[in-house]
């Protein structure tokens, strides 16, 4: 059962390669950036007859970096209606057309000696990073048996990792990291996206928007029989039966539902503090600021890449690592005390960047150090992320739940994209203390308030969180719970 789901995320494998660019924000540590410089270069001078001012050359790269989020806001907003008007499988099918027009303009913006096609395909490049991520994240866990949905919804998370290390390593000057071929890197994540449009038809839509939102229980049972490889799916039916019957018949909710509602409001806040805002806890600035800590450890700036993707292998190792301990630890301790742990070792790594001309020996420790915060994000925060708003919500709230999970996300990783290195100039190594104050309070949020989810139905998860969400008035909690997550 498990290779007809890593068929299903080989989408996820061309988001890491999208993604690769918003990780690593100093261009000067890239070959990809230079060709780019020049090729901008080149066309202003074509167009001006006059070389393009390096303040200008500069914003028009930091704009081509910074596009890719704006991008997947946007793909994030349409997550609510495309999939619930045309279900998740179509959904995603178009979502790769996107991917495909984009890999096309990349792949010509050189002939057609036009850094605007950059500009644009990288925008529908985060437009189907912003939509997919959704609409993935929703068919595997509308799809997933509850003993496997936290495995099986992490597969986005190790394809991620995935296409970062791949996009890494191919990236490199001894590979497509060339004058000549840099077209042709920017133009790889098309092929991923041809894989999945042209598997994605023998595949079924997914069982719970059949049986909830159309209405259709044959083909439901047709799509789990063909996904699950089971007969036996009398208490998967029932559970479905069971939501179904609790939403009696509603529409999908709104976005302002899910804002305005309050028996919501529990799993909407832990949506949006620990996992949408997932950008706060300094994994990406860490990323940023590796590169001074290999210069100041004597690692040569041509060979800083090298490090980078061990540091990409690392966090693909550790979420794999935490796909097989998700659905046994449970999302609540691999999470909370995951983001415990990082702050703890970025707090340790403010301290010793702050003493590092001490002894020769400390750059090498804060390099350790920075390891560590990446294998203790894939084993927890990262991995979990994934898995986690799968459980939160019910089938007509889930839509609406992912536009603004992705609008938290999207926006919150412009913000630290756009103003992390004046932050930096500001407060150096300091920085850190922003992340570890955002991770502690995650940390705190999970391990005291957020129930576990593992193993459970969404129903019964439902019913967990009512207690939460009527703790202060359990006098207007109705004898059937289920009944209060459809109430506006």
């Amino acid at each position: 059962m498990c290779c007809r789901w890593c068929w299903e995320s080989v989408d996820r494998f061309s988001m890491g390669f999208k993604c690769l660019s918003l990780l690593l924000r100093k261009s000067d540590h890239y070959a990809l950036s230079q060709h780019v410089h020049s090729f901008v270069n080149y066309t202003w001078m074509l167009r001006y007859q006059v070389p393009v001012e390096e303040s200008a050359n500069k914003l028009i790269w930091t704009f081509i970096v910074a596009v890719l989020s704006l991008g997947a806001w946007t793909g994030a907003i349409h997550s609510g209606s495309l999939p619930v008007t045309y279900g998740r499988k179509k959904a995603l099918m178009f979502n790769n057309v996107v991917a495909m027009v984009a890999a096309v303009l990349m792949l010509f913006s050189r002939t057609a000696k036009s850094f605007e096609m950059i500009l644009l395909g990288r925008f529908l490049y985060g437009y189907n990073v912003g939509l997919g991520l959704s609409v993935h994240l929703m068919y595997l866990g509308e799809s997933s048996p509850k003993k496997l949905r936290g495995f099986l919804t992490l597969t986005g998370s190790i394809f991620i990792g995935f296409g970062k290390v791949m996009g890494q390593i191919i990236g490199i000057k001894e590979m497509m990291g060339t004058e000549d071929m840099w077209p042709y890197l920017l133009a790889v994540s098309g092929i991923p996206a041809i894989l999945q449009f042209v598997m994605l038809p023998f595949f079924p839509e997914a069982p719970r928007y059949l049986y909830i939102d159309k209405g259709d229980t044959e083909g439901c049972r047709r799509a789990l029989e063909w996904l699950w490889q089971e007969d036996d799916l009398k208490l998967e039916l029932d559970d479905m039966q069971k939501e179904s019957e609790s939403s009696r018949g509603e529409k999908a909710k709104t976005v302002k539902d899910v804002l305005s509602s309050r028996c919501v409001r529990w799993q909407l806040l832990t949506l949006t503090v620990p996992c949408a805002g997932i950008q706060f806890c300094g994994i990406n600035a860490l990323y940023f600021y590796a590169f001074d800590i290999f210069r100041e450890s004597g690692v040569p700036k041509d060979q800083g890449h090298y490090l980078a993707i061990g540091l990409g292998a690392t966090e693909l190792i550790a979420v794999t690592l935490c796909s097989f301990l998700i659905d046994r630890a449970g999302r609540k301790k691999l999470m909370g005390y995951g983001y415990l742990l990082m702050g703890i070792t970025m707090s340790l790594l403010t301290v010793m960047l702050s003493i590092k001309d001490l002894s020769p020996w400390i750059p090498y420790v804060n390099i350790a150090l920075i390891f560590c915060v990446i294998l203790i994000y894939g084993l927890g925060p990262s991995g979990v992320s994934m898995a986690l708003p799968a459980d939160l919500f019910l089938q007509a709230w889930r839509p609406s739940a992912y536009v603004i999970s992705g609008t938290v996300n999207w926006l919150s990783m412009f913000v630290v994209g756009m103003l992390f290195g004046y932050i930096v100039d500001g407060l150096g190594q300091f920085c850190f203390l922003i992340f570890v104050a955002y991770s502690i309070f995650s940390a705190g949020f999970m391990i005291y308030f957020v129930p576990e989810t593992k193993g459970k139905t969404m129903v019964e998860i439902m019913e967990e969180f009512n207690k939460l969400n009527y703790k202060n008035s359990l006098s207007d909690v109705e004898t059937d719970d289920i009944s209060l997550a459809t109430k506006l």
